[in-house]
């Protein structure tokens, strides 16, 4: 099997997993991952924070969001941009419009320099690496986040023994699910 096959399959698998979970256990699941998250130093240091809106059965970090913005940290979220581009903005006044895909995406206003970057995916592996959704955004953003901790979100459900990866795919500094952190040596 390439690659690309098994990414693929990883893909469909993470999917499926993430949508059998039942709406309790996914409301119980989302409330411990975030949760989980604050146990972290670099969350808790994090001044700006770059996080994602929920989409097609995503783990849902509305209640992380909520509690940082009460905290005052700055809340950036990403959108899509041509050529599989993705841009931090942080939402203006005027907040949300339907981005590309039917995901909620901010307005652009601004964006800011990052402390941490929540990345989502469809399947992951303890050695934290990720295979997302196939248009390689986040593997495009990552590199010019320098300066920031970058951690996976998802359920762990979506785990896998070894993430399909290739040269181009990036390693992140740790994951977060329901049932605790990885954390790349």
């Amino acid at each position: 099997m390439t690659v690309s096959e098994a990414k693929q399959t990883q893909r469909k698998a993470g999917r499926a997993a993430r949508k059998a979970l039942g709406p309790e256990e996914r409301k119980a699941a989302n409330a411990a991952l975030c949760a989980s998250l604050w146990q972290l130093a670099a969350v808790q240091n994090a001044q700006t924070i770059l996080l994602y809106a929920a989409f097609g059965f995503e783990a849902d970090l509305a209640a992380f969001a909520a509690e940082a913005a009460a905290q005052g940290k700055t809340l950036a979220y990403p959108v899509c941009g041509e050529a599989y581009s993705l841009t931090a903005a942080v939402p203006g006044p005027d907040g949300w419009e339907m981005g590309q895909y039917g995901i909620r995406t901010p307005i652009l206003s601004r964006s800011e320099a990052l402390d941490l970057v929540l990345v989502p995916c469809t399947a992951f592996d303890a050695d934290c690496f990720r295979v997302g959704m196939g248009k390689g955004y986040y593997d495009r953003y990552l590199p010019r986040c320098k300066n920031a901790v970058k951690i996976g979100i998802a359920f762990e459900a979506q785990r896998v023994e070894h993430a399909a990866v290739d040269e181009h795919d990036q390693r992140l500094d740790a994951y977060v699910t329901e049932r605790g952190i990885y954390k790349w040596k």
